[in-house]
């Protein structure tokens, strides 16, 4: 049996693996029992003390699978067989699921989809005790559960076929119909597929209430019938349009985007007093959503395109001051009385410095938006140490369904 190298980073594991003495690889197949579903979305097992990562399987099956990767500690397989079906189960839709990688629930019923998203919510929280008896609210649907993605990207072989990459074997599947993306973008996609030799990777954003597009880069065969390499395009939230550049980041979920800014204008409970700071704000889209409730508000964002966007975006709304730096560096030159702060940190979770001038600050409300529950509960802890702000509640809301991904508003108070 041959030992494949696993690489981290710029280094490679050289073993010993562990995995070794099961005397099993790649292609073969074992039987076992399902638990919760990992942090990755797949549903974990173990086998002879091994964790296994199962695609395709649902908590509490007894199942068959089959081996698709080994790593030096751990095992990745897929469902074959199923001896006793989980009442949860669906049959999926789209005829490249498990080969593509990119959706992991789509075997599973919706309602159990978002039970499963509120349980992931709440091991992140609870491995905090102080955090034993807060509110896990019950997660928000998304008003679509397919044609939801406003973007995409894509990986492109040398034939010019347009597909995926499979996370665990890294084998590309071409792709002619995205059931998660918007239709906008399978229409392009089909204009493009076979057509665009000489390129690697591919972007599509679309505005799914304007039909604006923006391809990412610009497409070497000019008899396909799109335009692309701009700058930008336009998306519309509750009637108000936005300008999003390439680099600049916008929620992919349209509908769920515009969800999300009433819930924060519900759950803050702002008055026209307050002074609000948005930090890691993007495009403004919080900020420019909440500014007709408050006094003033302040954006901090790092990205150059994001506040060129955010600065066009706000052009009539004078009760808006942007900042354009790293959250971390801009937020302890901050002075005055702020009452209001939303932080909307990348996956990464917040800078341990933007977590103290936050309590510098001492706002008297804040709301943490996150699509990483591991970093967000971190992040929370750090806030709520030596008492400084209470956890109040935490909301999941659905912006990926079909995935295991989830996005959360949590609110807190100064103590």
């Amino acid at each position: 049996m041959s030992r494949r190298r696993y690489k981290s980073r710029n280094q490679k594991f050289k073993g010993p693996w562990i995995t070794d003495e099961l005397g099993i690889d790649r292609g073969d197949r074992i039987r076992v029992e399902l638990g919760d579903p990992h942090e990755t979305g797949e549903t974990s097992a173990t086998y002879e003390g091994i964790s296994i990562e199962v695609a395709g399987g649902v908590p509490g099956e007894t199942v068959e699978v089959e081996i698709t990767r080994r790593y030096p500690n751990s095992l990745a397989a897929t469902v074959v067989g199923i001896d006793n079906p989980s009442t949860d189960r669906t049959d999926p839709l789209c005829p490249y699921y498990l080969s593509c990688s990119g959706c992991q629930w789509q075997h599973v019923t919706y309602e159990r989809q978002l039970d499963l998203k509120r349980e992931r919510v709440e091991r992140a929280i609870r491995a905090y005790p102080e955090f034993a008896d807060v509110s896990i609210l019950p997660a928000l649907p998304s008003p679509e559960n397919y044609g939801y993605r406003n973007h995409a990207r894509f990986t492109v072989r040398k034939s010019g076929e347009i597909g995926y990459v499979n996370r665990h074997t890294r084998q590309w599947l071409r792709v002619d119909r995205c059931l998660l993306m918007a239709e906008q973008i399978n229409t392009a996609l089909g204009k493009m597929q076979d057509h665009v030799r000489g390129m690697s990777q591919m972007s599509i954003r679309v505005g799914v209430n304007t039909g604006d597009m923006l391809i990412q880069p610009k497409l070497p065969n000019a008899a396909i019938d799109l335009k692309s390499g701009g700058r930008d395009y336009t998306e519309k939230l509750n009637g108000r349009p936005y300008r999003v550049a390439g680099s600049s980041f916008f929620q992919v979920n349209t509908a769920q985007a515009e969800n999300l800014g009433a819930i924060l204008a519900e759950r803050l409970q702002l008055s026209d007093k307050d002074t609000l700071i948005d930090a890691y704000a993007g495009v403004g889209t919080f900020a420019i959503m909440l500014a007709s409730y408050v006094r003033k508000v302040i954006v901090i964002e790092e990205s150059n395109s994001a506040v060129e966007d955010a600065t066009h975006n706000a052009h009539d709304i004078p009760n808006i001051e942007f900042i354009e730096a790293k959250t971390e560096e801009a937020m302890p030159g901050l002075s005055g009385e702020v009452d209001v702060l939303i932080l909307d940190p990348p996956r990464r979770g917040c800078h341990p410095e933007a977590i103290e001038a936050t309590k510098q600050l001492a706002p008297g409300k804040i709301a943490m938006v996150s699509c990483d529950p591991q970093t967000m509960a971190r992040d929370l802890a750090s806030l709520c140490a030596d008492s400084s702000f209470i956890l109040e509640e935490v909301q999941p809301v659905d912006l990926f369904p079909q995935t295991h991904h989830v996005e959360c508003i949590a609110i807190l108070k100064k103590a």
